[in-house]
């Protein structure tokens, strides 16, 4: 896995969780995802395509929370992080994603960092230097996500640029010849750069769980909120209680 993700920002490992697994987080999941519309109707019915903090205190039960920290930090996900972020992963958050509620609604080729408030130079600085993993965990099967292999490490060529930022006529839905399609099933899992080019491709049942780990940077991890994290009754019950303290220690939180 280490070596497709140097070389192209990505892995995808087919089968990678037992129906059990995910059996167990889904439910927690679809009721979050149902209070969250609820409390965020507007949004959800004019554009919304993800949630986040979904580990948050006032999100879910205790007993909700201590399952769903479980998942994040089991044995086989956190070992293939470790395996990308050499120096330990740190965990950021969690996202759901699924489709809009227009049908027409177009998608868009983006990085995450271009969300930072920082300079296109920064952003470039940001690329070589730091590490921010998306763990996709597609809970139905899905037309997945669309990649730019490579450009973890590269900055964008001009049409890259241009669509992504709309610019010189150019739309962030147009199509791009440099992207890969990467249909996804229930009981994948996908690891792939939030630096690189990448977009979501909506359709079919799309219900999908995001867990981000990064660097233990504090330059990364600036907007964790600690409302998110487990509490130190919670950490006794989690296998790999390390990716949730490095966050913390990061952080310099009690």
């Amino acid at each position: 896995m280490q070596t497709d993700y140097q070389q192209n920002g990505y892995s995808l490992k087919r089968q990678f969780f037992t129906d059990h697994e995910l059996d167990v987080v889904e439910p927690i999941l679809r009721r979050f995802h149902s209070a969250w519309i609820e409390q965020n109707r507007d949004h959800y019915n004019h554009q919304a395509i993800n949630s986040a903090y979904i580990t948050h205190a006032d999100a879910l039960s205790t007993p909700d929370r201590q399952k769903l920290f479980n998942f994040i930090a089991m044995d086989k996900l956190v070992s293939v992080a470790r395996d990308i972020i050499i120096m330990g992963p740190a965990f950021m958050n969690t996202q759901l994603f699924f489709n809009p509620k227009n049908s027409e609604q177009k998608n868009y080729w983006h990085r995450d960092i271009q969300y930072r408030p920082d300079s296109v130079a920064k952003q470039q600085e940001l690329l070589k230097l730091k590490t921010i993993l998306h763990f996709r965990v597609p809970l139905a099967n899905e037309p997945g996500i669309e990649l730019v292999p490579g450009t973890h490490l590269h900055w964008d060529n001009a049409q890259e640029f241009e669509t992504r930022m709309g610019e010189s006529g150019r739309k962030p839905s147009d199509d791009l010849p440099s992207g890969k399609a990467l249909a996804l099933n229930r009981g994948d899992l996908l690891v792939f750069s939030a630096n690189m080019i990448h977009r979501g491709l909506y359709g079919h049942n799309r219900f999908a769980l995001d867990i981000i780990y990064s660097d233990a940077d504090p330059e990364l991890l600036e907007f964790v909120d600690p409302k998110c994290l487990p509490e130190p009754n919670m950490l006794k019950k989690i296998a790999h209680p390390d990716v949730f303290t490095a966050t913390q220690q990061a952080l310099n939180l009690p």
